[in-house]
């Protein structure tokens, strides 16, 4: 019985470490800008905890304190989207695949791509007749 609870504790601790460190979020390089890394921390910290605006205001910050910061940029944008506010979050994600164009956790995110990779176009509406043929 003490085996089960010993890989039931094993893998619940696994599990907690696991959920903790899965974050969509970036921290800032080690050489960063100080006041940039700053501000970019404490976004993360309020954007884990489902803090949008304020999270979005650090990362603004950080991004003010170093416009090269390509993990603030991306941050932002990540904060932007959860505000609803797509227009800039496209913005940001942008620039931060610009300023970083090799960082996979930028240009292969999920949210990045869905909102950077243009939609296909329909097939209704082609001609100038709104694809009735020309009639």
């Amino acid at each position: 019985m003490s085996l089960v609870r010993l890989a039931i504790a094993s893998s619940l601790v696994v599990l907690q470490y696991a959920c903790a460190t899965t974050s969509e979020t970036l921290s800032a390089p080690p050489d960063s800008n100080t006041a940039a890394a700053l501000h970019n921390s404490e976004g993360i910290v309020h954007y884990e905890m489902g803090h949008w605006s304020i999270a979005k205001d650090h990362f603004a910050s950080a991004v003010e304190a170093d416009p090269n910061l390509a993990e603030s940029h991306y941050n932002l944008a990540l904060a932007l989207d959860k505000l609803n506010l797509q227009s800039e979050a496209t913005t940001h994600f942008k620039k931060a695949a610009e300023l970083a164009p090799a960082n996979s956790a930028i240009t292969e995110s999920s949210v990045y791509r869905s909102r950077t990779t243009p939609s296909s176009p329909s097939s209704y509406g082609t001609s100038s007749y709104g694809g009735m043929g020309g009639y």
